[in-house]
């Protein structure tokens, strides 16, 4: 094999990660990207801008790589609406899968028992950055956007059109929320369901696993320094390569995502139509991956550094860490998305809150409620996926706090597991960049180049009840979320 190129689009960070012909991490390029709110609860990112950064880290890596490359493998962030028209061109900005502005729709298709019924098809439970909840907002408050367009993609397909000109979707991107799972194609009962026919000339043709790849385009290897005519690998979305990245490729084996959102997924061989109707899954290589993303990750940690004053996430680690388990009584529901949450549970008038609050508490039990608060979720989105992993392998930037590790092996009691590669979803691209170029099946691909870190172990602790007293306070704070969602109207 001669070198690759994996770009991962995430939503607030583009990256390309060159590898060698050993596979080897050997360049990285990262660019950061705006996620803009001109409107409350509106999440938007300027699709040209997201191309520059892409076409600038994909140079970077090919100059600093001075050997042919085998292939360009894309994976990136999943969701929204990334809408273009005939010439292939933006009719707009893109509208993010952490978008809010459609959370009354979604809110009536939950009471309606459309949502429900929908899942029995799709897997997946209605939430307010899915394409159908994006495309009947557009419907309702700016149709001639949707006149002027042609096409709705993702992250990925977009950036996937630039490199080769061919408009189409990944079967893990097809599959929220209008795929028949069972047969991995578009379900026009889904389309009709939610009152979206004229809408469904946007529905770009699904590509399997055996037509991933395209020619690089003859402007984009101008662009990027490349030869043209190499192979473009349209992979997964991020949250099904990180899963590969992290070697989670036999079902039974779970990962947990660290990033903008927290994500727990686990791979099965088949989907559970007939199961409580929440989480999403989605057609993935060789089978499918049931997943819990929830609206927030990170971007509570960046919050909280924000709030007491701390200039990188790790301090806010080091802060936690001088606080007692359990912080004094202080705990935190970290729901602070202004789209409200959609996994485990859906509540589009979810919002986060400190419980117990006194004048006994200082900063570092603000912080350490604030990493517990995210470990419960990462908690209850475990057991939403009712898997029964052996351990479980997490990755993304909160991945990188020791603390945050121990206290999600104390709180899972599973052993936790870090891949050693900078950057996992990149890797998981790569694995199916070489299934797709033929080069090797992803399982074994994945045991030749995934490598995994010592094991944090569960340690004997203070957390045992702390899911159930979780779960408890959050039941009763919903009470209150009805009422500040008039007090916000009101204001």
């Amino acid at each position: 094999m001669m070198a690759a190129i994996s770009v991962d689009a995430g939503t607030t960070v583009i990256k390309a990660v060159g590898y060698d012909g050993d596979g080897a991490e050997t360049a990285v390029s990262r660019r950061p990207t705006i996620v803009s709110r001109p409107a409350p609860g509106h999440a938007e990112q300027d699709m040209a801008a997201v191309w520059d950064a892409v076409a600038a880290t994909v140079r970077e890596v090919a100059a600093a790589l001075g050997e042919p490359v085998d292939f360009v493998a894309v994976t990136a962030q999943g969701d929204g609406c990334w809408l273009v028209d005939a010439a292939g061109e933006p009719t707009g900005p893109a509208i993010l899968w952490n978008d809010g502005r459609a959370a009354a729709i979604v809110d009536g298709w939950i009471r309606s028992g459309q949502a429900e019924r929908a899942f029995r098809i799709s897997g997946s439970s209605a939430a307010t950055g899915l394409p159908h909840a994006i495309l009947s907002w557009l419907t309702r408050h700016d149709p001639d956007r949707l006149d002027r367009s042609t096409a709705n993609l993702t992250c990925g397909g977009w950036i996937f059109a630039k490199l080769t000109g061919e408009i189409a979707a990944d079967e893990s991107d097809a599959s929220a929320p209008f795929m028949d799972l069972r047969a991995r194609r578009y379900a026009p009962e889904l389309v009709e369901l939610f009152g979206l026919e004229s809408a469904g000339r946007l529905l770009p043709e699904i590509r399997d696993d055996a037509r991933r790849a395209a020619g690089l385009s003859k402007p984009a290897a101008d662009l990027l320094g490349l030869a043209e005519g190499t192979p473009v690998v349209m992979a997964p979305y991020d949250i099904v390569t990180t899963a590969l990245g992290a070697g989670a490729v036999s079902p039974g084996q779970a990962c947990g995502i660290l990033g903008t959102t927290l994500c727990v997924e686990t791979l099965v061989e088949r989907p559970d139509l007939d199961g409580d109707p929440i989480g999403i899954t989605i057609a993935a290589p060789g089978g499918y991956l049931r997943a819990f993303p929830t609206f927030t990750g990170t971007e509570v940690i960046q919050w909280a550094c924000r709030l007491l004053g701390l200039d990188r996430p790790g301090e806010l680690s080091e802060l936690a860490a001088r606080s007692e388990p359990g912080a004094r009584g202080l705990a935190f529901l970290p729901y602070l998305s202004p789209a409200g949450e959609r996994l485990p549970f859906s509540d589009p008038l979810a919002r986060g809150s400190f419980l117990g609050l006194s004048v006994e508490h200082g900063r570092e039990q603000v912080a350490r409620a604030v990493l517990e608060g995210l470990t419960l979720v990462v908690q209850d989105c475990l057991a939403a996926t009712r898997a029964a992993p052996r351990e479980l392998r997490v990755c993304g930037g909160g991945s990188a706090s020791a603390l945050w590790l121990r206290l999600i092996a104390a709180v899972t009691g599973l052993p936790v597991l870090r891949p050693v590669d900078a950057e996992v979803g990149a890797r998981g691209a790569f694995l199916v960049g070489l299934a797709a170029t033929g080069a090797a099946t992803v399982q074994d691909a994945a045991a030749r180049h995934v490598r995994l870190g010592d094991a944090v172990e569960p340690e004997p602790g203070p957390y045992a009840d702390a899911y159930r007293t979780f779960l408890t306070l959050r039941e009763q704070a919903a009470r209150s979320w009805p009422l500040l969602a008039e007090t916000r109207s009101r204001t």
